[in-house]
């Protein structure tokens, strides 16, 4: 094999191989790794997530966006880049939310970012309602948010799951 056919084939691994049938593969959101990494994720991790996100389409994605936003502002470094990063977050699952509001997933993701939010920021006022709501309506949710929420309340503050 010559030497340039040999670079050709490279270059054909290296760059087309995000590419099938001249489309880009765009990685697919899966749930339980969004939670994973909203659990424990750096703040590479969260990168990531939220440009599997942007390239998602889904009902409901900024939500996701909204909620692991949040939980960068809480990594990343400078209280303005914090607080402009939560304001959007913020902006983004509320929005959702109004349109919304019964959506128990949506409600439990609103629920972590405010129990781990600062009480300076004032985002606590529908943490009682959500907890009641997502323990009420727990079995409605799929099974992979199942799992997330008993994981969840294995170290939270407010939610339990008791007889789940």
């Amino acid at each position: 094999m010559k030497y340039g056919t040999v670079l050709i084939l490279l270059f054909d691994m290296l760059i087309l191989d995000g590419f099938v049938d001249g489309q880009q593969k765009i990685p697919e959101f899966k749930k339980a790794s969004f939670y994973k990494i909203l659990s424990d994720g750096s703040e590479i991790d969260l990168d990531q997530q939220l440009d599997v996100l942007k390239l998602s389409s889904f009902e409901g994605k900024e939500a996701f966006e909204g909620t692991l936003m949040m939980k960068k502002a809480g990594i990343i470094k400078g209280a303005k880049n914090k607080l402009n990063l939560f304001r959007a977050g913020h902006k983004k699952l509320e929005a959702v939310l109004q349109k919304d509001s019964l959506n128990v997933e949506f409600r439990f993701l609103r629920l972590i970012i405010q129990e781990h939010s600062p009480g300076i920021l004032g985002y606590k006022s529908e943490l009682d309602k959500d907890k009641n709501y997502v323990r009420e309506n727990f079995k409605k949710l799929t099974a992979v948010v199942q799992q997330a929420v008993i994981d969840y309340s294995k170290t939270s503050r407010v939610l339990s799951l008791e007889n789940y």
